[in-house]
């Protein structure tokens, strides 16, 4: 990345902190790019639901460890990375869940947060085993994410 700045900072694993990692991506995306306001809402939610994912995978696996979260940021892209001590999980092994206009679907509450990252992050890696989980998602600035909206 070109002339680009970095923060690291820990979390307790805690819903509370939520409102601090969303504000983190909008100052970050806001300070150094060109985003639009859409961009940055969407980027919010796709760090929010792998931070969510993270402080769930530490009850889950009953841990006191803090969440690592590393922003970087450049004039062409921001990247979060989110990484969780929890017991890890297979990406791949998900099941698949009813399309969201299937009637189906309305009988989960829950399983829509990788599925939201991908739509709303321009690029989503996702890094698993059994001591924990590591995402970074990239949000590219002059790149529309047109997805949500078809």
């Amino acid at each position: 990345m070109n002339n680009s700045s970095s923060f690291d900072i820990e979390i307790p694993a805690r819903a509370k902190y939520l409102s601090l990692v969303r504000s983190l991506v909008e100052e970050a995306a806001e300070t150094k790019t060109s985003l639009s306001r859409t961009q940055v809402e969407d980027f919010k939610v796709a760090v929010s639901e792998a931070t969510t994912n993270a402080i769930e995978a530490h009850a889950r696996a009953s841990s006191d460890e803090t969440i690592k979260i590393r922003c970087t940021v450049d004039s062409e892209r921001v990247e979060f990375r989110i990484a969780d001590k929890g017991c890890g999980f297979y990406p791949d092994q998900i099941q698949p869940l009813p399309e969201p206009d299937d009637p189906d679907r309305l009988t989960f509450e829950r399983g829509l947060g990788i599925y939201l990252m991908k739509v709303l992050a321009d690029e989503v890696e996702i890094q698993s085993n059994k001591n924990g989980t590591e995402v970074t998602l990239v949000i590219q600035v002059g790149k529309s994410n047109t997805a949500v909206t078809e």
